[in-house]
């Protein structure tokens, strides 16, 4: 109980700020509140892939929410034309491009921006544009590693600024009900979480180091990461498979059957043991790049004795459960178990091969949140982190940075596992192992100047 307390004042490190009329707003934080009608100007940052996601998910709530694409940021120029066509067939406005986030960090017209950018990138970026009053969507996993997460929490506090994980399941309004369900003791005491990526990865391939291309404002990329000589085989993707700049597939589609497993736990603590084992199975090191693997297996103990396992799977391979699940999970608990696959639940009861509840159809299920509300196409996370930032509330948000932290955590953990080979003990109140220096270092990294995370954010 005594590193669960230290580990809650942690978090709550620099709430105070600077009191403005007494109402505990941060210099720079309290022009970024909100009113209700207000247009809010919302900044895209990284344009790509996710990105381009972003782009229409902040569109679709041009009426609804009053939002406005203002700026598109990508370090790489080639995509501007493109996606500022698009943002403004959506919205009828064209935005501005930027390469360098900081220069949008200093308009103070944007009220929020969202990272789709590569791993490496997310928390640096969140500091910066909490520190500039900006409120933050961030995709998962909301941090590169576990010593990120806690610099991110502290500056969302810090400055008093919203920051939302892109942990969309936590806005589903089917996965809510199964959390429900599991939380109300629906197939009893829920003793083990089991978490699925299999999704089968073909061979990417080997290139020789080359000249960036001119529209790649490279050192920029690379930001936080070491320097290394551009490789196209190393940028726009692939940088989930290198360890500089991503965490595998276990911390890319990864963190968000993280996230579902540890919320079905009801788990809002680090695990004390975690233990992780695999490789890169069917491709040749000589013919591809890869350095993460693509088949791994982890296994996390909390302190009370509940379990979370998860396995990656990036080679050929079945489903599992009735539902046929390739991403989702299973609980099992001591009256029953629960399937999830997407959006799509069934529960059983002990042996019995009929479910005892499932999902409701997709069309049938009527949120009663009114932040869903008016919020189209899949937009529900997006249209309530627009609310929260108008309520100026962090417990608006469905997936708050501490939980994003929290669930990040655990593909970061397995990976230092993986990495050392062996079972670690982790004290979640002081987020360190247990008398291990070796692992220790790698919860953090050595930072490449001037893209500094410092303790004091």
């Amino acid at each position: 109980m005594t590193e669960r307390r230290d580990f809650i004042k942690k978090s709550l490190l620099g709430t105070a700020g600077v009191a403005i009329g007494g109402m505990g707003f941060s210099a720079k934080s309290y022009g970024s509140i909100i009113g209700a009608n207000e247009r809010i100007n919302v900044c895209v940052i990284g344009i790509r892939g996710q990105g381009e996601s972003h782009i229409r998910k902040w569109a679709s709530l041009k009426d609804n929410r009053n939002v406005r694409l203002k700026t598109l940021c990508d370090v790489d120029e080639q995509y501007y034309a493109e996606k500022s066509k698009l943002a403004e067939e959506l919205t009828g406005f064209k935005p501005g491009n930027e390469w360098d986030m900081r220069k949008v960090f200093e308009d103070k017209e944007i009220h929020a921006v969202s990272f789709a950018v590569p791993n490496h990138w997310h928390a640096l970026g969140t500091i910066w544009a909490c520190q500039a009053g900006k409120n933050v969507y961030v995709e998962k996993p909301a941090c590169f590693n576990v010593f990120e997460g806690r610099k991110m929490v502290e500056a969302a506090r810090k400055y008093n600024v919203r920051v939302q994980t892109g942990c969309q399941n936590r806005s589903i309004p089917n996965v809510m009900e199964a959390m429900k369900l599991l939380h109300e003791g629906g197939i009893g005491e829920v003793f083990m979480a089991r978490g699925l990526c299999l999704k089968p990865r073909d061979s990417f391939g080997i290139a020789p180091d080359a000249t960036p291309p001119d529209s790649l404002h490279y050192d920029t990329w690379l930001g936080p990461a070491p320097w290394r000589p551009y490789n196209e085989k190393r940028v726009h993707y692939n940088w989930h498979w290198h360890w500089d700049t991503g965490n595998g597939d276990t911390g890319n589609q990864g963190p968000h059957q993280f996230d579902i497993a540890r919320w079905g736990l009801n788990k809002n603590e680090h695990p004390v043991t975690v233990y992780s084992s695999g490789g890169i199975y069917g491709i040749s090191p000589k013919e591809c790049s890869q350095e993460t693997p693509n088949t791994q297996t982890s296994v996390f103990k909390y302190e009370d004795g509940k379990m979370l396992e998860f396995e990656t799977r990036g080679r050929y391979t079945n489903d599992e459960s009735k539902l046929g699940i390739m991403i989702g999970n299973i609980f099992y608990g001591t009256e029953g178990y629960m399937e999830i696959n997407g959006s799509t639940w069934k529960a059983y009861k002990k042996r019995e091969k009929e479910p005892f509840a499932t999902s409701p159809a997709e069309n049938s299920a009527v949120p009663t949140d009114p932040s869903f509300r008016a919020a189209p196409g899949g937009s529900e996370h997006f249209a309530n982190f627009i609310d929260a930032v108008r309520s100026g509330k962090d417990s608006d948000l469905h997936c708050d940075i501490l939980d994003g932290h929290f669930s990040a955590a655990l593909p970061h953990l397995a990976n230092i596992s993986y990495r050392l080979g062996r079972e670690l003990k982790f004290m979640g109140g002081y987020e360190k192992f247990a008398n291990d220096p070796e692992a220790d270092m790698l919860l953090t990294r050595n930072y490449r100047k001037p893209y500094v995370i410092h303790d004091e954010v």
